[in-house]
């Protein structure tokens, strides 16, 4: 008989005070924490924050992106997606072209400027996020199961399956 890992006996908990909500509390404040740390590092070293860059990023990986797949991508409402599609169209690094399936819809491209951006900025994060991490002590090993891990959560959480 195969073990269920669905529920929230398949967490362990007990004499070292882990269980379902102290992963959730370490899960957040982990995210917080190196968001707010990398987050910093990037605007003073290169001028621009984690939002932007992701929101770029999206742009650019996404074939006929829109607004709505920002929002499905990073997780955001419709109104942070369009501020902060705005912001980077005033400042000249995405415009919207006409959508030719869909003339109510406009389709986002990453200017050069952006490219340029992104391109500067994407080692450096790799680089800087890397440098956290060693700093952390955890081995090198436990960080790529816990990326493992993170990554089929996050597709699981992605596609609904939410118990």
């Amino acid at each position: 008989m195969e073990a269920k890992h669905d529920s929230a006996e398949s967490i362990p908990s007990g004499a070292a005070g882990f269980g379902p909500a102290q992963l959730l509390d370490d899960l957040v404040r982990v995210e917080v924490r190196l968001h707010t740390l990398l987050d910093a590092r990037l605007r003073d070293r290169h001028g621009h924050g984690l939002g932007r860059i992701d929101l770029l990023r999206t742009v650019a990986e996404v074939p006929g992106c829109r607004v709505s797949d920002v929002v499905r991508r990073l997780g955001i409402t419709v109104g942070a997606a369009s501020k902060g599609i705005e912001r980077q169209v005033r400042d000249g690094l995405v415009r919207r072209d006409a959508n030719p399936e869909d003339g109510r819809s406009s389709l986002l491209v990453l200017t050069p400027a952006g490219r340029q951006i992104l391109d500067e900025t994407l080692p450096a994060l790799d680089r800087e996020v890397a440098a956290v991490l060693r700093g952390t002590g955890v081995p090198a090993g436990d960080l790529a199961h816990l990326a493992h891990v993170l990554a089929a959560v996050r597709a699981a959480l992605e596609a609904g399956r939410t118990g």
